[in-house]
């Protein structure tokens, strides 16, 4: 199929999902759909479609990062457990366009090997960033939804919740567990930092890990 095609496919599709939304309108990636009762226009519905101003504010986070981890959930007597080999290597994936930011997190933590996948984009229809995990500690995916964003933030509150396994103890296996991710971007030279935080059921959200991108190494 030539390019032609395709670019009238996605936009006959994305019409469709227009109408299907309903009649109220929904901002885009540069502003308004149209006013309320407005079908979508072609040129509007096409920007919902591609990467953005917010997809760019992440590009700071993008290549090869020496990290140091910090870990509480792994440690005992309330001290962390502390890694300083972890690597961190964060790209655009291109197969879909440069819509999404893959992380992947190799080292060792508490005496261990470990390893993480994360996927970081932006809806531009819902205005908000999503992310999902995957790594060597937790057996599901840890999946987050963030409000609707506005400016240029410089820290991302990503907010979700998983279904404990055990993590913060036996008494918590199979509790729903709400959690947030911080992820300070750093732009202007400061390094980018993730943090993690747990809320237990009646108590209060408590870090649980950060890791701190020291060094670019690539």
């Amino acid at each position: 199929m030539t390019r032609r095609p395709r670019i009238a496919l996605a936009l006959t599709a994305a019409l469709a999902v227009g109408t299907l939304i309903g009649p109220a309108g929904a901002a885009g990636a540069g502003g308004a759909i149209g006013a309320v009762g407005a079908a979508p226009t072609v040129a509007a519905t096409t920007e919902l479609l591609e990467p953005g101003p917010y997809h760019r504010l992440l590009d700071p986070l993008a290549g090869t990062w020496q990290a140091t981890k910090t870990n509480w959930a792994l440690g005992r007597n309330g001290e962390p457990v502390v890694s300083r080999d972890i690597i961190v290597k964060t790209r655009w994936l291109d197969r879909t366009g440069g819509r999404f930011l893959e992380e992947t997190t190799r080292g060792t933590l508490a005496g261990r090997p470990y390893y993480s996948l994360g996927i970081l984009g932006f809806s531009n229809v819902d205005k908000r960033y999503e992310w999902t995990t995957f790594n060597s500690v937790t057996p599901q995916a840890m999946t987050y939804r963030g409000e609707a964003v506005t400016g240029r933030p410089s820290a991302l509150s990503i907010p979700g919740e998983f279904t404990d396994p055990g993590i913060l103890g036996p008494e918590f296996v199979g509790k729903t567990i709400r959690m947030r991710t911080v992820i300070t971007i750093g732009a202007g030279g400061r390094p980018p930092v993730f943090e993690l935080y747990f809320t237990p059921p009646g108590q209060p959200e408590r870090l649980i890990d950060r890791t701190v991108y020291t060094r670019r190494i690539g």
